[in-house]
């Protein structure tokens, strides 16, 4: 289910993405505190489409270095997707409690700083001023479509239907002692729901848009590593907690955890953080690991950020890893 959950909700951001061709932007070089607010929330959305955002409007001079904190520190990345299917609740909670110090911590510096001019040509996310991937859905256009059926739809509808049903055949059931999951229970009917906007996606979406985007970007760029990094989380986690006393070291061992929860923060990639998430789930860790990790880390957006700043990357990743070791240390006093 969980793998099937993050694949809906990266189809159907990047369709979002796609449809709107990516005209997030120009209303807001006018106000740096717009910029701000409008870099957050960009931040905080589930992917890394609103946060390449955020770094190409600071390459362009759209945003400035405020703004760009405060998306850093808002978001997720990828691993945004796991953590909605796995720990719902809890995502609500760090997703406030996240985007509180983001816009604490780039009203500060907005003080502080001004805009500083770049001369770069960057463009991270895949979006079009034509009308190659954007159409007006009909019947006419899914019969057409089902009529030119292509490998890589059939392939996308054949995981689609194999999830939905793997999730049917899962009613009734109770692998870990649970209660019994309904059909009608509220994640079931979200995951129904999710499934069929992403097969309704698939089903009416241009030939060039199911390959460019939904085949090569989602799945192959972003799904398959993600799967990838949380089989191997889980993996890990279950090992440790099987045959050491993971458990009781690690909390006897705070201060080497929370080092390792900023140091893995560092990596301008999505995945190696679900370890974190993981370990949450399991006790190991308390939420203020949890929050001082996703503060460091801002998923694959550090990579085009580095590569076209790297000023600017050694920067955000210094100021936010002074935060996230005083968030955590705050997490070992006040034990939260």
């Amino acid at each position: 289910m969980v793998s099937g959950f993050v694949l809906f909700m990266m189809l159907i951001i990047e369709y979002i993405n796609v449809q709107t061709r990516g005209k997030w932007s120009n209303p807001f070089k006018q106000s740096k505190w717009l910029q701000l607010v409008v870099a957050v929330f960009l931040g905080i959305t589930p992917g890394c489409a609103g946060t390449f955002t955020v770094v190409t409007l600071f390459t362009h001079d759209i945003m400035n270095f405020s703004a760009l904190l405060g998306g850093t520190i808002a978001t997720f990345g990828d691993e945004a997707f796991v953590m909605i299917s796995m720990i719902p609740f809890t995502t609500v909670k760090l997703s406030i409690v996240i985007t509180i110090v983001a816009l604490a911590v780039g009203l500060i510096f907005n003080l502080f700083s001004k805009n500083n001019p770049h001369k770069y040509n960057l463009k991270h996310f895949e979006t079009h001023n034509d009308e190659c991937c954007t159409t007006q859905t009909t019947i006419i256009t899914i019969t057409h479509q089902l009529q030119k059926f292509t490998f890589a739809r059939a392939m996308l509808i054949s995981v689609l239907v194999l999830i939905v049903f793997s999730q049917f055949a899962s009613f009734g059931k109770t692998p870990y002692g649970g209660n019994k999951e309904s059909l009608l229970s509220p994640e079931s009917l979200i995951f129904i729901t999710l499934g069929a906007v992403s097969m309704f996606i698939i089903l009416t979406v241009p030939e060039h848009f199911l390959m460019k985007h939904l085949w090569e970007h989602v799945l192959k760029k972003h799904f398959f590593r993600l799967f990838l990094w949380t089989l191997g989380a889980l993996v890990t986690i279950a090992i440790l907690t099987q045959y050491f006393s993971f458990n009781e070291w690690a909390k006897l061992n705070n201060f080497y955890i929370l080092f390792l929860a900023l140091l893995i923060g560092i990596i301008p990639i999505s995945g190696p953080h679900i370890l974190f998430i993981t370990m949450f789930m399991n006790g190991i860790i308390p939420f203020s690991f949890l929050l001082a990790n996703s503060i460091v880390q801002e998923g694959h957006a550090g990579i085009p950020l580095l590569a076209e700043d790297k000023m600017s990357f050694i920067k955000i990743k210094a100021i936010k890893i002074v935060i996230g070791f005083i968030t955590g240390l705050a997490g070992i006093y006040f034990s939260f």
